[in-house]
C-alpha cells in the first residue's frame, strides 16, 4: 500500500485531488482513503474499453516509429510528441 499511497501522493501534488479509478485492485482504495481521495472501480466492460484504446495508441505509434525512425543525436522526442498531439487531435475531430 505504501508504493500505492506514494504514487497517488505524487499525481495530486502535480494534478490536483480527482477521484481515482482502478481495476479493482486491493491497494488503492486503501491509498485513496488515506489520501480523503475518492475510488471508483471499473466495470470489465469499462476495463475492455480502456484497454482495446490503449493498445489502440500502441500499435499507431509503433507504426510511426517503424516509417519515421529517429537519426538525431541527443533526441529529446519533439517529433513523438508533435505527432502524439496531432493523433490526439485527428482523432477527437473522427469522434464528433
Amino acid at each position: 500500500m505504501l508504493i500505492a499511497e506514494k504514487f497517488l501522493s505524487g499525481l495530486v501534488k502535480v494534478h490536483g485531488k480527482y477521484p481515482v479509478s482502478t481495476d479493482g485492485d486491493t491497494w488503492y482504495p486503501m491509498a485513496c482513503r488515506f489520501l480523503n481521495l475518492k475510488h471508483h472501480i471499473h466495470s470489465p466492460y469499462e476495463k475492455s474499453l480502456i484497454e482495446r484504446t490503449m493498445q489502440y495508441i500502441k500499435d499507431r505509434t509503433e507504426s510511426f516509429d517503424d516509417y519515421f525512425p529517429c537519426r538525431k543525436e541527443n533526441c529529446k522526442l519533439e517529433h513523438v510528441q508533435n505527432w502524439f498531439n496531432l493523433f490526439a487531435l485527428i482523432s477527437e475531430c473522427f469522434s464528433c
